[in-house]
């Protein structure tokens, strides 16, 4: 664990840097190349400590040590220029490793201030670690408080989820161990990790002997496409005590090079991105598809030793998506390697992204020995799902980890609870698109099918507000703080629009004076007069005009404003038929309270939005292929006139 020194440190580092480099991946790679740069001079005294010779800075390097970079006698300017001639020579000296000096190529300092130069230095300078891998361990923390997401779809994995998916997975040290896409190495590194932890008497990896150790880190193995994350990754490892580490710059889903290598132990958060038009792969894969996460789960699988092993974070496309491509990946793993699909709640990957994710547990060996799939449903993680990810008391890890080493151990004798449940592989493929979702499969052995309907009228559940407008002739009432939703604000689509922010706002005082009303997050806006049916969940409060009858949730816990949205939607033909009136048609209130809705279980609410949103994706990403083979047309028509 890192000291909070350490932690400090970095932090500073970074609020030195973000006023003069900006971009994060800059700042990565600037406090990399010092971290280095003192790493190797700190490999030399301690050398000539125990009296030896220095070896990285030796034959007219010696000019470039960190120590005569911060000898006293040297001024602002003076070390603002030595430092910069440094690290753009370190690449022509062959006294360093070579993937050190990789970390130096087309290196150079984006700014000319001496003073924030000196400052950043003297952070760096002040950090202490007794071995190498301490310093492994500040780098990782550098890599999680700057890391984003970058052009390849990199972003960074939380290491609880690392862990926790190499603990299930349980790497052992004779086994090849892979990830085809490891962006900066945290997988590789926490096998690495698990397996010492595994083989220790009093500390990690004693009892292995020479010959193991070497086998073992000759055995890990990463690919990436992205040259900045190869280099990255390859520190990381050394860093954390392989002396020759392998990661490969390689394109997984477009080079056959790699493809006879195949692994026991597969361990990934492939890329979710694709890029425009989708990926062009070669003709070896299983699975015929353009989509990158598609392909990935399918190298993956096919790239599994007979009885190897696999755990895969996976976005909900995976689980549900009704593509062709989709559908035939989800038959391919559950006729030969799924074992276990476990759903993580949306917002783990925040802030560098609110996807919503799954585990993928894939074992060869063992899905030859039972028709069984379990399905796990994390609902905490330990931290607080919003931006900030802050500790909580609240996590399922370690009893899914429990329930899913239970049911490796012996799936026919597994007990399910509201965590985890098994299905069937022949009840899976009994639905057409072999669904990777466990609430569909959990609500379908419910008996209780018919869900009881309940008025839009009910006090308990649901509260209708109308909305109001203040008078134009005050400028009080106007531009202030409150958004105040009108028709325009809602886009002619079908579909439900996540509410931000409006055209227009009023204030305090025009929200007092007039009868609009402050609706809480969540309120479901429907549109009333006019152009009937248009829908709206407000993510901040909001004021509407008098053109909304808008449903305020009273009961979260048992109604998602998800499903209530989508339920006006499916409903807009019976609300059109409600309106009376001339030449602007409304509906009233009462009307409205008088509409009955089913209210199926929270979580089957929960499914049928998720069921929902996969087809509404869907259906926009045909819409873009249909115009993208449409300008298609268009270009090859041009051509035949243009020749």
């Amino acid at each position: 664990m890192l000291d909070t020194d350490t932690k400090r440190r970095i932090d500073s580092c970074r609020d030195i840097l973000v006023g003069k480099v900006p971009d994060p991946k800059s700042q990565v790679e600037q406090i990399t190349i010092a971290l280095i740069y003192k790493f190797m001079d700190d490999m030399d005294a301690q050398s000539e400590e125990f009296g030896g010779k220095r070896s990285f800075f030796v034959n007219g390097f010696e000019k470039y040590s960190w120590s005569k970079l911060l000898a006293p006698s040297m001024g602002g300017q003076d070390t603002l220029n030595l430092y910069s001639e440094a690290i753009g020579k370190m690449t022509e000296n062959t006294h360093l490793p070579a993937l050190f000096r990789d970390i130096f190529k087309n290196a150079y300092l984006p700014y000319r201030d001496p003073e924030t130069l000196k400052a950043f230095l003297k952070e760096i300078d002040g950090f202490s670690y007794d071995h190498s891998e301490r310093l492994g361990d500040a780098f990782e923390y550098l890599l999680s408080v700057l890391g984003s997401q970058g052009d390849a779809g990199q972003f960074r994995t939380p290491r609880h989820i690392i862990d926790f998916i190499v603990r299930v997975i349980n790497p052992q040290k004779h086994e090849r161990i892979l990830d085809p896409a490891c962006g900066t190495a945290g997988f590789l590194i926490s096998a690495w990790k698990y397996i010492l932890d595994q083989n220790k008497a009093h500390k990690p990896g004693d009892k292995l002997t020479p010959d193991e150790r070497n086998k073992l880190a000759a055995n890990i193995h990463g690919y990436d496409i992205s040259p900045d994350m190869v280099r990255l990754s390859l520190v990381n490892l050394y860093l954390h005590g392989f002396s020759d580490p392998h990661v490969d710059e390689y394109d997984t889903l477009t080079s056959e090079d790699k493809w006879n290598e195949h692994a026991d132990v597969i361990l990934a958060n492939p890329p979710f991105m694709s890029p425009k038009g989708g990926i062009k792969p070669h003709k070896r894969f299983s699975i015929q598809a353009t989509r990158s996460e598609v392909l990935f789960v399918d190298y993956i699988h096919e790239h599994l030793s007979p009885n190897g092993r696999a755990g895969i974070i996976v976005p909900e496309g995976i689980i549900f998506q009704s593509g062709t491509a989709y559908k035939a990946l989800r038959k391919l793993l559950v006729q030969n390697s799924l074992v276990a699909v476990v759903s993580l709640p949306a917002g783990v990957f925040q802030p560098y992204s609110g996807v919503k994710t799954s585990i993928l547990i894939l074992d060869k060996r063992l899905a030859k020995q039972t028709d069984k799939v379990l399905f796990v449903k994390v609902g905490n993680d330990g931290f607080a799902l919003g931006a900030q990810r802050r500790p909580i008391d609240q996590d399922d890890l370690p009893l899914a980890e429990k329930k899913l080493k239970s049911f490796f151990a012996a799936p026919d004798a597994f007990e399910g609870n509201e965590l985890a449940h098994c299905v069937s592989r022949a009840q899976i493929a009994e639905s057409a698109d072999w669904s990777f979702s466990g609430d569909r499969y959990r609500l379908e052995g419910d008996q209780s099918k018919h869900w009881p309907m309940v008025s839009l009228g009910d006090q308990t559940l649901f509260r209708i507000e109308s909305g109001g407008t203040p008078k134009s002739d005050e400028p009080t009432y106007w531009s202030g703080g409150v958004p105040w939703a009108t028709l325009v604000d809602l886009p002619q689509s079908d579909f439900i629009t996540q509410l931000t922010c409006t055209e227009r706002t009023i204030s305090e005082e025009g929200l007092k004076n007039s009868s609009a009303k402050l609706l809480p997050v969540g309120t479901v806006l429907v549109s009333s007069r006019a152009t009937i049916g248009r829908v709206a969940i407000a993510r901040i409060p909001t004021a509407t005009n008098q053109g909304f009858k808008n449903i305020v949730i009273q009961d979260h816990s048992r109604v998602l404003p998800e499903f209530v949205a989508y339920m006006m939607k499916f409903l807009t033909p019976r609300l059109e038929a409600l309106a009376t009136g001339g030449t602007f048609k409304e509906f009233s209130k009462s009307a409205l309270s008088s509409i009955e809705i089913p209210i199926p279980p929270i979580d089957a609410q929960r499914q049928i939005v998720l069921d929902i949103e996969g087809h509404q994706r869907r259906i926009e990403e045909l819409k873009q292929e249909i115009s993208e083979r449409e300008q298609d047309i268009k270009l090859s028509i041009n051509k035949i006139w243009v020749g």
